[in-house]
This record gives C-alpha cells, structure tokens and sequence, in this order.
C-alpha cells in the first residue's frame, strides 16, 4: 500500500494498539507459482512480536504455507467517510471539496511457523482465550482432545509492519478541526475512532 509521510504512525505503540482493538484481518499466503495467493479472513492475537492464530485442518491456506512459509496478515479499520463540503473551510466553496475516506491499516509480515503438536495448539488457544475472553471461564484447551487434531496452530514472528493511518495529516489545522467536529457530530460507524486518531495527530504537531 502507498505510506505517504504524513500517514505513517505516530509511534510504534500506535499501530500496535489499532492491531489489538482490530483482531481479525485477512492472512494471505502467496505460495509459489500461483495465479491468485490464498487469502483467508481470520481472528487472531497479537502477542509481543508475533502473531498466533488456529484455522481447521481442511483450510486451503495450509499447502500455500508449506510452498511458502512468508505470509501478510492485513488489517484494516476505524473508516470513515469525509463528503467534500466537509473539506472546506471559511469561505471556500463546499461544492469544491475534494472527499475522502479517513481509515488505518496495518500489514504484518512474517515466515509462519506451523503448529502441529497438541500440547502446542493447546497453547496457542490458551493464548487466544486469554486475549479475547479473559474474564470466562473455560476448560483447559488440552481437555478437547481429539478435537484438537480438526485445527492447526499458527504463529507469525513479526519480521516487518507497514501501518498508515490517514487522518488529514497533510492538511492544516483548521480543515482537519472542522472534519473533527463534523465527525463527531455525524456519529456514524467508525467516526468516533477516525475521530480519536484525528485528535492524536492534532495533538502531535502542536495544534
């Protein structure tokens, strides 16, 4: 994807707090000589420096993998759709604003390490149960037993992250505080987030 400057995280932390409050993307496997990469949509946890995920044994994911082990989990959120007479301002005439779609993705690279062994998927969902849902409780994953051969286990070591957040950063203050205001008031899906990343970037350059 294009990462212009002004669209780059603020920090590290940034893109690592959108990945976790948006745990499920889609994880692409390009294989080797294939026409079309195999792309599946998928929860997983993000955990220190890698990804872990389980999908069933039948997933068509699983040969990509195996002709070639490096994969991208993409992530994409926090969308909103900015009308053109949001984007003027004072005495500029509203017809002749250009719109857009405020949005953050992420794209998290690495070479996928297969888990096969039943005490090591157990770990893996032990390790997805604690992100998504610490406060139930479960039984222990190892307590399925045969069920845990139907699924395989998957972690990723994050080798690279590409993250854009595109919030107005390559205009001045007083167009991205009118589309801030605008957002907020329309309340629609994704504006309070697109609105809380806006606010970061005021905030970063001194506004």
């Amino acid at each position: 994807m294009l990462i212009r400057d002004w669209d780059r995280p603020i920090d590290e932390a940034e893109w690592r707090a959108f990945v976790t409050a948006n745990a499920f993307g889609h994880l692409v496997a390009g294989g080797r000589d294939r026409t079309v990469p195999v792309v599946v949509p998928t929860q997983f946890v993000l955990d220190a420096d890698e990804v872990v995920l389980h999908l069933a044994r039948p997933n068509p994911i699983w040969d990509a993998i195996a002709e070639n082990p490096t994969v991208v989990l993409s992530v994409a959120g926090d969308w909103a759709y900015v009308p053109s007479e949001w984007k003027a301002v004072g005495d500029e005439d509203p017809r002749r604003g250009i719109p857009t779609t405020y949005y953050a993705a992420a794209q998290i690279t690495g070479v996928a390490v297969v888990v096969d062994d039943p005490d090591e998927i157990a770990e893996v969902l032990r390790r997805q149960l604690g992100d998504l849902q610490p406060e139930l409780d479960a039984v222990d994953p190892v307590k399925h037993g045969a069920r845990l051969r139907a699924i395989r286990g998957l972690r990723i070591p994050i080798a690279d992250v590409r993250a854009k957040f595109k919030y107005g950063a390559n205009v001045d203050d007083a167009h991205r505080r009118a589309v801030h205001e605008r957002l907020l008031a329309r309340g629609g899906p994704g504006d309070a987030s697109a609105a809380r990343h806006l606010e970061r970037r005021l905030g970063a350059d001194g506004a």
